[in-house]
């Protein structure tokens, strides 16, 4: 009877421990209001609080996620870097359709990974007002691939993240109109008399020559960097001697981080939810959806030592002080070289936007053309100079003792080499875009533009990336994890996003092993919401349960890139009313221009345009429109156009045709011919700018009508303006915009 006794319990004890651990969170998503800032503004918060709450499972558990849609508006929850079932990925209409207001959506898939991995909102632009948190998957404890000394460490999840005031939505409108006023606010508009300060007028020259704006490295401005929701915060529980592993995931909508320490090395052990053998660097650059596992150590006692994570345009930072006592603080990060930036720039750009490498085989962030601009490697400022860079000449660790982390130094403790003996499927995608209409997009086109991508289950996907475009482009990919080439041989580490910076081409390969539609993006969230994405699709795969109208599905998912953005200005001024307003979109653009004088010798005049951008740069578009004048002349009063044309502007209604093109100097030139049998050439450029917060804009057409003005930029929507108009004569004035 003992016998059977025992037996029973070692079957007891066999299940116990080999059965799966359900493990279940509630998460309640509610509007909120925050104040980071002074400002009481909307958020959305999850269980009451910003970032999400930080959810932990351990290898082999089941996860049991119930989502309560207490919003107003559809939600979702994708969970990033997990590999699971692709009804459960959370990309609403492409593997599950929205969690509807007042809905409870539960989401259930085996852990059958550990790391660290975060989790976010993958509706429109609710991550940027809170929607994300870290998720942490615990080795378990007889994990072969357990290492003692780090595995084992004290861990703290930490995610980075920004805040803004504004609402996302206008952002995005505002990126979209090319408006500058994210640069004002950062200092970066490198006008025309701050590059004459800073002896670098022919940079500036060359530059809109070359058809660029200002550069930046990043977009938007922020008011806040926050780290676990607060710009500063402390770990006082750690003393001297004790190792701390950061689970460090970037949770910002569109800003990269850098990461430096002040009391000294920062050992990185793992990167995207994979171990790596540890290395020891000074600093490293955190892109947008990326996590990094990192250890520090506590040097000395009664000290706290700041880790601190600066935002890419060093514009601001955020702190976690680790340790209790006088704070160690570390030096922060100098402003950018924003000139030496521009002079790099036009060194690259070819006249036909294309970029040109200059012989330099860039990959795997080893060769940062930024480094240009960072003093604390590259020195102060020096102005004008002619000298030739090479590729030694942006090899940050080459230049400095300072260590800086790139791809090439992660190498994964296991091989991670994929199946032998089965089919490869090559792809390659040119990383192309258009920051002047805010376009960006895989070979030109993007997501709603193409078919889904079909791949084979079994078969290995290699894929071959190439950013032409000037801004670095985080690629992630859902699902499943990639080996990222990086000369580390079967060691390659996995990663599940690949930050490639500009002119940089690297290599990625996975084995397609789980059926459903994934996702492919940009994770700056602006540029994935504009189309910068693709979808790879099994063949023969079974229809996801989710989805009963894949059709209806289809055209929700493509409405984000699609989508129209407003924009309007008007010049209230003491000789009329002039301004324009437009609805544009990837492609098209519906605008209408107006000006008003206060009397029929001024005249009235409103001209609409409908046009398609074509080119990778979108230099062209050709457009239909329609032209109402009215302008009262004297009797003997006839005008002639420059081509001998009579000049019906005193009372002209017709339709036209024509072309827009972007000149060098950013001048645009319109050829238009109107149903009269007339023919006007126009050359304007709009915004130059002369200095922080003053534009110039310049108009001369055929019609022997020219325009100049000025507006000092007060405040977003409002300026101080006057001009000169051939028809109204000189005005003084206020704009608004919007």
């Amino acid at each position: 009877m003992n016998n059977f006794r025992l037996i029973v319990l070692f079957f007891f004890v066999v299940l116990s421990v080999n059965a799966q651990k359900t493990v279940r969170y509630d998460l309640y998503v509610r509007d909120t209001i925050v104040n980071f800032t002074g400002k009481p503004k909307r958020a959305i918060a999850v269980n009451g609080q910003i970032p999400m709450p930080t959810l932990t499972f351990t290898e082999g558990d089941i996860a049991e996620i119930y989502v309560h849609n207490e919003l107003e508006e559809d939600t979702s929850l994708h969970w990033h870097g997990l590999f699971l079932p692709n009804k459960e990925d959370g990309v609403p209409n492409l593997t599950q359709m929205p969690i509807k207001p007042h809905t409870i959506h539960k989401y259930t898939f085996p852990i059958i990974q550990n790391g660290t991995h975060w989790y976010h909102s993958h509706t429109e632009l609710q991550e940027q007002i809170g929607m994300y948190g870290s998720f942490v998957l615990n080795k378990r404890a007889n994990d072969p691939t357990f290492r003692k000394g780090i595995d084992d460490l004290p861990t703290v999840p930490v995610i980075l993240s920004e805040w803004t005031d504004m609402d996302p939505n206008n952002v995005h409108r505002l990126l979209h109109n090319a408006s500058d006023w994210f640069a004002i606010q950062k200092g970066t508009t490198q006008s025309y008399s701050e590059a004459i300060k800073a002896g670098h007028f022919k940079t500036k020259v060359t530059n809109e020559w070359k058809r660029m704006n200002a550069m930046d490295v990043s977009d938007v401005y922020y008011d806040k960097f926050l780290i676990n929701g607060k710009s500063e915060s402390q770990l006082s529980q750690f003393k001297s001697g004790d190792k701390v592993r950061l689970r460090v995931s970037n949770g910002g909508a569109s800003t990269n981080f850098w990461l430096t320490y002040a009391g000294g090395k920062i050992t990185v052990v793992a990167n995207d939810g994979s171990d790596v053998e540890p290395v020891e660097v000074d600093r490293l650059l955190i892109a947008a959806s990326e996590t990094y596992d990192v250890v520090v150590i506590i040097p000395a006692d009664k000290t706290a030592y700041e880790f601190m994570a600066t935002s890419e345009d060093r514009t601001k930072s955020s702190s976690l002080y680790i340790g209790n006592g006088i704070k160690q603080l570390v030096d922060p990060l100098p402003k950018l070289k924003y000139f030496e930036g521009m002079k790099m720039m036009n060194d690259m750009m070819k006249m036909n936007g294309d970029l040109d490498d200059m012989g330099m085989s860039m990959s795997l962030n080893q060769m940062d053309m930024n480094v240009v601009m960072y003093p604390e490697i590259t020195g102060e400022a020096k102005g004008k100079s002619d000298k030739k860079m090479t590729g030694d000449d942006y090899n940050s660790n080459k230049l400095s003792d300072i260590t800086t982390l790139n791809y090439a130094m992660l190498k994964s403790p296991m091989k991670t080499t994929l199946p032998k003996d089965v089919p490869v499927k090559e792809l390659r995608f040119e990383l192309t875009g258009n920051m002047n209409r805010y376009v960006w997009s895989l070979d030109n086109k993007v997501v709603s533009e193409t078919d889904k991508i079909l791949i084979k289950k079994g078969e290995n996907v290699r894929i071959v990336l190439h950013n032409g475009s000037m801004m670095r482009h985080p690629m992630h990919l859902h699902g499943h994890d990639f080996r990222l080439l990086n000369g580390q041989g079967d060691y390659a580490p996995l990663k599940n996003v690949v930050d490639i910076m500009p002119m940089e081409t690297d290599t990625l390969e996975f084995n397609a092993n789980v059926d459903g539609d994934w996702f492919f993006h940009c994770h700056i969230l602006y540029h994935m919401m504009s189309g910068m994405g693709r979808i790879f699709s099994y063949e023969n795969q079974p229809p996801n349960p989710l989805i009963t109208n894949p059709k209806l599905a289809q055209r929700k998912l493509f409405a984000d890139d699609r989508m129209f953005h407003f924009m309007a200005e008007n010049d209230f001024a003491t000789n009329g009313n002039d301004g324009e307003a437009m609805y544009a979109n990837t492609r098209w653009s519906i605008g209408t221009e107006w000006r008003l004088g206060y009397n029929d010798m001024h005249g009235y005049e409103v001209e609409t345009h409908i046009g398609r951008y074509i080119g990778k740069m979108q230099w062209l578009m050709p457009f239909v429109g329609f032209d109402w004048r009215y302008r009262r002349m004297g009797i003997d009063e006839h005008e002639q156009n420059l081509f001998g044309q009579a000049d019906t502007k005193d009372n002209r209604a017709v339709f036209s045709a024509g072309v827009n093109y972007t000149l060098p100097l950013l001048i645009i030139a319109q050829a238009e011919i109107f149903t009269d049998g007339n023919l006007r050439l126009q050359f304007e450029r709009k915004d130059i700018p002369v200095s922080k917060r003053l534009r110039m804009s310049l108009m001369w057409n055929t019609d022997k009508e020219y325009m100049a003005g000025l507006r000092y930029i007060v405040r977003r929507n409002f300026g101080i303006t006057t001009h000169y108009d051939s028809d109204m004569g000189v005005g003084f004035g206020m704009s608004l915009n919007y």
